[in-house]
C-alpha cells in the first residue's frame, strides 16, 4: 500500500512492502479449486481403478487386494481382437472426420465472413440432441427397410438381402458422425488463426492457390490437425454405444467388453484391468504427441 507523507517541500510516497506470505500462497489458492476437482474426480477414481485391477474375488464374497499382476497380460491376450478392432474403427472414423471437417472448417474460417458464428452454430446444432437419440436415428436410417435402404430396394437399385446394420460400416459411420465436432472445432481454430497476409504474400510471390494451400495453409494447420486427431481418436477408441446400437457380435469393441464386465458380469478386476490397459495406451500416444509437437499445442487448439 502507498501512504502520502507530507513534508515541507513536497509530498513523499512511502511504500509498504507487501506480505511475502500472500505472494507465495496466491498461486496455490487460485489453483486450489481446480486441484480439488482433479483430485476428487480423476486421481481418486484412478487410484481406485488401479487398486481394483490388482484384486481377486467376486461380488458375493468381496474383493481383496492380492497384487494380481497377471490380470493385465491375461486380459490383453483374451481381448486382443477387440483392442485391434477398436483402434481400427477409431482410426478410420477419425480420418473420415478429418476429410469431412477440413473443407468445412476451411470454408467457414476463410469465407464465412460475418456469419461464422451462425455456421458454427449450425454445425453444432444436431449435437444438442442426446448422444443416444442420434445413434438410434442412425439405426432407423440404416435399417433394412429404412428410409434409405428401403427406398433403394423398392427401386430395385439394391438387392433385397443387402444390409448395413451389424456391420463395421455402420459402426464406423456412427462414430464418425457423433465425434465430428471434436474434429471440426480444433481445425476451425487453427485455420482462423492463420494470418491472411501470409496467404496473400504467397500469391504475390506467384504461388497458385494450390501451392499456397499446400505450402502455407496446410503446414500452419498441422498442429490443429494433430489436436483434432487426438481429441477424436481417444474417445472414439473407448466408445461402446455406437457398437451396441449399430453393430453386432462381429463388431464388438473393447468399450463394450469393459461395459459388460462392469455392469453385467460384475467382474470388476477384469474391467478395471482392461480400462488401465486402454488408458495406458492412450497416455503413451499423448506423450509421443507432446514430444513431437509440444504439449502446449493441445492447450492452444482445444
Amino acid at each position: 500500500m502507498e501512504q502520502p507523507v507530507r513534508s515541507d517541500n513536497a509530498v513523499a510516497v512511502v511504500r509498504k512492502p507487501r506480505g511475502r506470505v500472500g505472494k507465495v500462497l496466491a498461486p496455490y489458492l487460485l489453483a486450489l479449486p481446480g486441484g480439488l476437482w482433479l483430485a476428487i474426480l480423476f486421481i481418486v477414481p484412478l487410484i481406485a481403478m488401479l487398486s481394483m485391477s490388482l484384486q481377486t474375488g467376486d461380488i458375493l464374497h468381496g474383493y481383496k487386494l492380492t497384487w494380481n499382476w497377471s490380470q493385465f497380460p491375461d486380459q490383453l491376450s483374451a481381448h486382443r481382437t477387440e483392442f485391434i478392432r477398436s483402434l481400427w474403427y477409431a482410426g478410420v472414423a477419425t480420418v473420415i472426420c478429418l476429410v469431412v471437417s477440413f473443407p468445412l472448417s476451411y470454408w467457414i474460417a476463410f469465407y464465412g465472413g460475418t456469419k461464422k458464428n451462425f455456421f458454427l452454430l449450425m454445425l453444432l446444432l444436431p449435437f444438442f440432441v442426446s448422444f443416444v437419440i442420434r445413434s438410434l436415428t442412425w439405426q432407423f436410417i440404416l435399417s433394412d427397410d429404412g428410409i434409405v435402404l428401403g427406398t433403394l430396394k423398392n427401386l430395385h437399385l439394391l438387392p433385397q438381402n443387402f444390409h448395413v446394420l451389424a456391420t463395421s460400416t455402420a459402426v464406423i459411420a456412427g462414430i464418425a458422425y457423433n465425434y465430428l465436432p471434436f474434429t471440426a472445432l480444433p481445425l476451425y481454430v487453427a485455420l482462423e488463426r492463420i494470418d491472411r497476409r501470409v496467404v496473400e504474400a504467397a500469391g504475390d510471390l506467384y504461388a497458385s492457390r494450390r501451392e499456397a494451400f499446400l505450402r502455407v495453409v496446410l503446414p500452419l494447420t498441422i498442429p490443429g490437425i494433430f489436436a483434432a486427431f487426438l481429441l477424436t481418436f481417444v474417445p472414439a477408441v473407448g466408445d461402446y454405444l455406437n457398437q451396441q446400437i449399430l453393430g453386432g457380435v462381429s463388431t464388438t469393441m473393447i468399450g463394450t467388453i469393459i461395459q459388460t464386465d462392469f455392469l453385467t458380469l460384475h467382474d470388476y478386476p477384469a474391467a478395471s484391468a482392461l480400462s488401465v490397459i486402454l488408458m495406458g495406451a492412450m497416455l503413451i500416444g499423448i506423450f509421443l504427441y507432446a514430444r513431437l509437437l509440444g504439449a502446449r499445442t493441445i492447450e492452444e487448439y482445444v
